[in-house]
């Protein structure tokens, strides 16, 4: 009967003890889908669950009376191209398995806590993704629309103009960042004379000192042995006295003997092999331990010379630590700070000269960047009002006239050399004026609806939800409201909360929200309607009653 979209967005939708509903286990389908209900049946939960699980702030009074804790989760299918997976990756989340985003929030008296593929993330993380996966409009959203910094990002949607946006932000970024950098060197404080003479002085005595970190690791270790030069001499000449051979028997002749005693031993009974082996290798390991000695008894150098300038590097090392240690680590940093601080003030005036050329230089560069950009604004304006005007006359403004209107800044801004104003013109003979000054909420909502029909071929987000989109509209525009949304159905899921049933009866699936007892509680619940049951549910959105009401209902879910 309808056409439908195969983008399918929010797959699931899982809510637990939110207001009226106790548990729900929603999977959505494709295309244009309504959902109905009497008021205060619960259809505002449905749209408050969506909400939540695109990071906006709970409090504990959602939680379903009696309960102490609510919970939503929503699982996205996302495409390979969604934004989503990108921002995931930055901040060290789980990647979709099967390109399923699964968001959770816990709602509870004492604290919230939310989810993406199960791992913890911050509300401004969730808000994020969140604003790549759905577009939401209801009474309040709509209002964005007269923002101009919102009407100046639709008319980039509508013209494709990303690459000379990025082009011209990163333009207008580095010629902000070079007036920034040039405007604080030329109004920082200027140094002293004593100030740079003492920062040379710094230099200097670090300088001089002439200490790398591979002196500064053996210093104290060449110290202590220049130091104990006579004491390690003693040391190792009595050992290797016990070592070697002399009149009385030394150490080693000793465990010669005991060797030859063991071969004789073994000799005579083999078993003793074993236990007996382990002596050879004592008396090697005691012939290199003599010889180490030997080489090391060499290298000992008793130079007084030698101890002197020891102790005057130790000294100088330990006097630098003092002024700017305490460790030689933090010595080298001060040496640092003080030669950048003494070479910016010592060419202080280079370096404004430097700056202000690449300040030319960036200023052509964002100027050319924003000259493509303002003539691709300039030839998508009238197109993207001309299809707004087609959209909105369907949508019940007959005669309205619509203008995109580009004023210069007198400064570049950070999204371009000019601004946007959307002009209304609603009823004919009187001259347009802006969006903001003139457009009700019921016309703030159909031209919403316009710009998204003139966008839905731009539109990157996959799924719109509207809230009441067609309040305060009649009933020819309801339905011109529902074609519009069922035509966005071709391209997207679209989920519509409605009371008219010129509109329910467009949409590809009808979700009904009702009231229900269980004991002493009262629940919502949700389904899905189709044939009589579909009628029977714009038979009452009609008033009710009669075959009148029943036929005219059959003939809205007849194809036009």
């Amino acid at each position: 009967m309808h056409s439908k979209s195969k983008a399918r967005m929010l797959t699931l939708l899982k809510i637990k003890n939110l207001a009226l509903v106790d548990q729900l286990l929603w999977e959505p389908s494709s295309g244009f889908i309504c959902i109905t209900g009497e008021t205060g049946a619960g259809k505002s939960v449905i749209i408050g669950a969506i909400r939540l699980a695109l990071g906006e702030r709970a409090d504990k009074t959602l939680i379903r009376s009696g309960e102490q804790q609510c919970s939503v989760e929503a699982v996205f299918h996302l495409p390979e191209s969604s934004p989503v997976h990108a921002i995931l990756n930055e901040h060290g989340v789980p990647p979709c398995e099967d390109g399923n985003l699964i968001i959770k929030r816990l709602i509870s008296s004492t604290a919230n806590r939310q989810f993406l593929n199960d791992s913890p993330c911050t509300l401004n993380l969730l808000r994020e993704a969140g604003a790549c996966l759905v577009d939401m409009h209801g009474p309040s959203d709509h209002r964005s629309l007269v923002s101009q910094e919102r009407q100046l990002s639709l008319l980039d949607a509508f013209g494709e103009h990303a690459p000379l946006v990025h082009a011209y932000s990163d333009a207008w970024r580095q010629w902000q960042d070079a007036r920034r950098a040039y405007d604080d060197l030329e109004h920082a404080e200027a140094a002293t004379a004593r100030e740079i003479e003492l920062l040379r002085h710094q230099v200097d005595e670090i300088d001089s000192a002439a200490f790398t970190p591979e002196e500064v690791l053996t210093l104290e270790e060449r110290w202590q042995r220049a130091r104990n030069g006579t004491r390690l001499r003693e040391q190792v000449s009595k050992m290797l006295s016990m070592l070697e051979e002399t009149d009385v028997p030394g150490l080693g002749t000793q465990l010669r003997e005991l060797t030859r005693a063991a071969h004789e031993l073994e000799r005579m009974d083999a078993s003793t092999a074993a236990w007996l082996a382990p002596l050879a290798g004592v008396n090697l390991e005691l012939k290199e331990i003599e010889g180490r000695l030997a080489d090391y008894s060499a290298e000992l150098d008793c130079d007084p010379r030698e101890l002197f300038q020891l102790e005057e590097r130790i000294n100088l090392l330990e006097s630098l630590k003092m002024k700017y240690g305490p460790s030689f680590e933090d010595v080298c940093s001060r040496r640092e700070e003080a030669a950048s601080r003494l070479d910016r003030i010592e060419h202080r005036t280079e370096r404004l000269e430097e700056l202000r050329a690449s300040i030319a230089v960036l200023r052509k560069q964002m100027d050319a960047a924003g000259q493509a950009l303002t003539r691709a604004r300039q030839d998508s304006a009238p197109r993207l009002a001309a299809s707004i005007v087609r959209h909105s006359r369907e949508l019940g403004f007959r005669q309205a006239v619509f203008e995109v209107s580009l004023s210069p800044l007198q400064e570049p801004g950070s999204q371009g050399m000019e601004t946007v104003e959307f002009l209304f013109g609603p009823n004919p003979g009187e001259p347009s004026k802006p969006l903001r000054l003139i457009a009700s909420s019921g016309e703030l909502a159909r031209i919403m609806l316009a710009i998204k029909s003139a966008l839905a071929h731009k539109d990157a987000t996959p799924l719109l939800v509207f809230d009441e989109i067609d309040a305060n509209v009649g009933g020819e525009v309801a339905r011109a409201v529902g074609f519009k949304m069922q035509q966005l159905g071709n391209r997207h899921q679209v989920i519509s909360i409605t009371h008219f049933p010129q509109v329910a009866a467009l949409a590809s699936h009808h979700y009904l929200v009702q009231k229900a007892s269980a004991g002493n509680r009262t629940i919502s619940c949700l389904r899905e309607v189709s044939h009589e049951e579909r009628v029977d549910e714009l038979v009452r959105m009609l008033g009710g009653g009669g075959d009148h009401a029943r036929t005219l209902a059959q003939a809205l879910l007849q194809p036009s």
